[in-house]
């Protein structure tokens, strides 16, 4: 096998459970994403723009939809003889169960794909994040500080940086000390999950680190690196950087798009996301249909109204309908006469006339706090909304519903209605 300079490990097998019914069914980095991506396509389009072609893409939870769209890597470019991009699931061994217990456990069980090319370096990634990075220069910043370990990190809010694994680095960017998730942080320069290591460090660590349960590189891996006095350096970045793992910044990353000046570019040329698209027709917008701040992609029909939201490729919205501050992915069918503000409508569902989504005000959720709470109205790929029902703020619907769902044709502010195995 060829030897490589530096190959990438993309964790991909997160279940995204903050993302509620959207994840139900599939990894977070299978969501969709701006129209027409999917949220693994930034970390996958920035290898590619790195000029790294060799990627692993470790699954685990509900893998089928992203197996499905890196197929072979065609899109970008990684469909390649030696390198390319290479699917790597858990698989049972003598001994154990095979499933992955934490980020660094899974780079262990892949520590054979890893040997066949030899790396200098390997690039550690995760699959659920929206942001344009050159790895290249990353690298080049690590060769030249003379790193064992760089981590990527910016600046984050005070208020936020106990959700995050913070750095502390002295004058000349090495670090100091490293915090997961602390309660009282000393920094606000937060990881963005992204390393590279010295091929030799990382492998030295996986294997004294192998029987430690849930093994991370956070609260394990980097805490050794210290121990062995390893030199470790931040690189920070300036970038746009989003973490999508909640509904609310889901939601926010999206509206970001159609801003009037967005802070996040799709269209640059020299830097370009690339995705899995099928050949379709160009969108449609009928004499009746108005748009305003909106991206619609490829294949959608738009006979109604559509203001600062994102829509998806072979969309319908019928006439009379107005869609308002929302996401609808791909395949969504909307009838006639429905008003829509502020919700989230993932794949294949079907809404149908005179359906009101996003009115009343906020009240706590029924299902779950942690995961439900905005204004927000969420619902699951594949699902059915009967005609003339009106469903309120900050609520959760799964499954082909009927208006016997519905008490008083109203799902309440809070309320969810979740019906397994009843899919559209």
């Amino acid at each position: 096998m060829v030897k490589k300079k530096m190959i990438a490990m993309l964790l991909a097998g997160g279940q995204g459970s903050r993302l509620g019914v959207l994840t139900a069914d599939m990894a977070k980095p299978a969501v969709s994403f701006g129209g027409k991506y999917r949220i693994i396509d930034f970390p996958l389009s920035n290898c590619v723009n790195s000029g790294v072609d060799t990627v692993g893409v470790l699954t685990q939870y509900r893998p089928l939809q992203l197996n499905a769209h890196i197929g072979i890597g065609i899109p970008w470019d990684l469909d390649k003889r030696v390198g390319g991009v290479s699917i790597l699931p858990p698989y049972e061994k003598t001994g154990d169960t095979g499933f992955y217990s934490g980020t660094a456990n899974a780079i262990y069980q892949n520590l054979e794909f890893i040997e066949r090319y030899n790396p200098d370096y390997v690039l550690i990634l995760s699959g659920d994040h929206i942001y344009k990075m050159d790895y290249e220069e990353m690298l080049a910043y690590h060769q030249r500080m003379g790193a064992d370990v760089t981590l990527a990190s910016m600046p984050v809010p005070w208020e936020e940086a106990s959700r995050f694994g913070v750095v502390i680095t002295d004058e000349d960017k090495r670090i100091t000390a490293f915090q997961e998730k602390p309660k009282e942080p000393k920094s606000n320069l937060a990881s963005m999950g992204i390393y590279i290591f010295n091929w030799k460090l990382l492998h030295d660590a996986l294997v004294t680190l192998k029987d430690v349960p849930g093994c991370d590189f956070g609260k394990h891996v980097i805490p050794y690196c210290f121990e062995q006095n390893k030199k470790l350096y931040t690189y920070e970045f300036t970038g746009y950087w989003k973490d999508v793992g909640t509904l609310s910044s889901y939601w926010q990353a999206n509206m970001e798009l159609v801003d009037l000046v967005p802070e996040f570019n799709l269209y640059e040329e020299f830097w370009k996301i690339y995705t899995e698209t099928n050949t379709m027709t160009p969108e449609y917008m009928a004499p009746t249909a108005k748009a305003e701040r909106a991206i619609i992609c490829g294949g959608s029909e738009i006979f109604g109204t559509v203001s600062h939201s994102v829509i998806g490729s072979n969309v319908q919205i019928g006439e009379g309908s107005v869609i308002e501050d929302s996401i609808i992915m791909e395949g969504v069918r909307i009838g006639k006469n429905v008003r829509m503000k502020k919700a989230i409508v993932a794949d294949n569902t079907v809404i149908g006339d005179g359906t009101v989504i996003g009115e009343g005000e906020y009240a706590p959720s029924h299902l779950d706090t942690r995961v439900y709470n905005s204004e927000l109205a969420t619902i699951a790929a594949n699902s059915r909304i009967p005609g003339g029902v009106s469903i309120g703020l900050n609520t959760a619907i799964s499954g082909a519903t009927e208006e016997s769902d519905y008490p008083n044709g109203r799902l309440e502010d809070g309320g969810y209605i979740i019906k397994a195995g009843e899919k559209a």
